[in-house]
This record gives structure tokens, C-alpha cells and sequence, in this order.
């Protein structure tokens, strides 16, 4: 193999290094953001979750509040 080959792979395989590189902090800061987010629409569906429960009683009532069925 000349030098000359043996250069050029070299090179190239920094190249793709380095790009690689790259691409794996752009994906990291992406997952980052996205967990942030993830985090804030949880706490949003809770918040949610609970206001829907205080304006809209279950129709269901507690089990001790439940009259026994009838005996046949």
C-alpha cells in the first residue's frame, strides 16, 4: 500500500470521526430536549387529570356508600 493510500484512509476515517461525532452530540442534545418535554407534558396531564377529577364527580359511588344488592 502506498502512502499516498495509506493518507487518504486515514484522513477519511477522521473525517467520519469526526462527523460521527457530531451527529452523537446533535442526538444527545435532541434526547435531552425531548425528556425535558416529556417531564412537562406529564406534569401538564397530571394538573389536567386533577382538575377534570374536582369539576367532574365519578358517577360511581364509594363502596361503603353503595346500598347492598337485593336477596332474592
Amino acid at each position: 500500500m502506498s502512502k499516498k493510500t495509506l493518507e487518504d484512509r486515514l484522513a477519511e476515517l477522521e473525517m467520519r470521526l469526526a462527523f460521527q461525532d457530531d451527529v452523537i452530540n446533535t442526538l444527545s442534545e435532541q434526547v435531552a430536549k425531548q425528556e425535558m418535554d416529556i417531564r412537562e407534558l406529564w406534569d401538564a396531564k397530571k394538573v389536567l387529570h386533577k382538575q377534570l377529577k374536582d369539576i367532574s364527580p365519578s358517577n360511581i359511588k364509594a363502596e361503603e356508600d353503595e346500598t347492598p344488592p337485593p336477596h332474592y
